[in-house]
């Protein structure tokens, strides 16, 4: 973490010099009514701060198939954000997939973000694809431009995708994603900055100009997060542990650590010229508004943007 530049970013925002960041955010379709409930505050909570998009995952297998879509089509209906469904290709023929793509679209979706998506056997087992499905992401994306014109968002992985038997192969595929027809790949959470920055090289020096969005995990609960991170590859420096050591019953200091990492972090990639974030909310508000809000991301003016968020507030009464 280059802390200095941390603080000239810090003290740039409050000279008022930078420009608007922009952010995207990631939630997770709801399972039960008080899911539900967390789901429509998170997004009543984040909406005014006028992200770029809103994604909404896909389980393994199509698991969460028609909650994705319902939650979707709510976005759709009652706010104005701009959604981005998810997509994998795991145990799923060709045909499924297309009926998948052509149900986004006739509900208003034209941005898809494609995913080759995990074994059902979790992690440890080989992939193995349809027989009459897509063999890879790559194939997924070429599959979805020949059905709609939409914009295609993939998958990057600055440690290395946990399949990937090395880094070159590893970049192969995200050069056939791109070239299959991705317009912008978000990267797996990390949380050493400069595992992006060599990474981002690595990629623009095999001349992939897409954009490379950071993706950004909050820290609250350090064990999931080593969970998560064991299952797709990613490291979790000893530095971070530390920070949130005896705090297992105390999650109001947790959060306070929580917020306290991530605006170190993000204000470091601003220092180092990074202008677009995308957020992992875990369907949770609160911390992911307070590090926009570092980030001089505010709540937009309605007459100004021309913005109204008044079925968000209707969805929550």
């Amino acid at each position: 973490m280059t802390t200095l530049s941390a603080l000239a970013a810090r003290r740039r925002f409050e000279l008022g010099v930078n420009p608007r960041l922009d952010v995207s955010f990631e939630f997770f379709p709801p399972r039960t009514p008080e899911m539900e409930r967390d789901l429509w505050h998170a997004i009543s909570r984040l909406a005014p701060l006028g992200p770029t998009f809103v994604s909404v995952t896909y389980g393994a297998g199509g698991s969460t198939r028609e909650r994705t879509h319902s939650t979707i089509e709510r976005i759709i209906a009652e706010t104005d954000l701009v959604p981005a469904a998810h997509l994998t290709c795991v145990g799923a023929t060709r045909a499924e997939v297309s009926e998948v793509v052509s149900r986004y679209w006739e509900a208003g979706v034209r941005h898809i973000v494609a995913l080759r998506g995990d074994p059902p056997g979790g992690l440890g087992v080989p992939y193995q694809p349809h027989p009459d499905g897509y063999r890879n992401a790559a194939d997924l994306v070429a599959g979805i431009r020949r059905e709609v014109d939409a914009e295609i968002t993939v998958s990057a992985y600055p440690e290395k995708h946990p399949d990937s038997p090395t880094v070159e192969a590893d970049l192969d595929m995200l050069a056939a994603k791109v070239a299959a027809g991705a317009t912008r790949a978000i990267t797996q959470f990390f949380f050493d900055n400069d595992l992006y920055f060599r990474y981002v090289d690595r990629v623009r020096a095999r001349g992939i100009d897409v954009p490379v969005v950071p993706g950004i995990l909050p820290v609250q609960n350090i064990n999931q997060v080593k969970q998560f991170a064991q299952r797709c590859g990613t490291s979790v420096p000893g530095w971070l542990a530390r920070r949130f050591e005896g705090l297992d019953d105390d999650p109001a200091t947790r959060k306070l650590i929580a917020a306290t990492v991530t605006s170190e972090q993000v204000l470091d990639l601003v220092a180092r010229g990074v202008r677009d974030f995308h957020f992992y909310t875990m369907n949770r508000a609160d911390l992911v508004y307070a590090i926009c809000h570092l980030l001089d991301v505010r709540p937009q003016s309605l007459a100004a943007d021309d913005l109204h968020h008044e079925p968000v507030a209707r969805a929550l009464s």
